[in-house]
């Protein structure tokens, strides 16, 4: 349940981003840097997740680094795909 809530997290979170990139920016190429900004900020997010699972929770590496592609991957794919489509206009 905690892996649904961090992706959904991250795209509410994406969606943040694009959002204030429209308000200050208005234009495709502003919301389309604000996407590919999100991608390492989201990085960091997912890594710090991790590591409170590794450090706090008691789990291993081993087993936190697939929850951290599945947590990463998801969000950052949907970060890639609006990038590129605001880059097209």
């Amino acid at each position: 349940m905690h892996i649904i809530f961090v992706i959904i997290g991250g795209i509410i979170q994406l969606g943040i981003f694009v959002l204030f990139a429209w308000l200050w920016g208005n234009s495709a190429a502003s919301m389309a840097l604000a996407a590919k900004v999100f991608i390492p900020f989201w990085l960091v997010v997912v890594a710090v997740n991790m590591a409170v699972g590794v450090l706090h929770a008691g789990y291993s590496v081993k087993s936190e680094l697939p929850i951290l592609l599945l947590n990463f991957l998801i969000p950052a794919t949907i970060a890639a795909y609006t990038f590129w489509q605001l880059s097209r206009t």
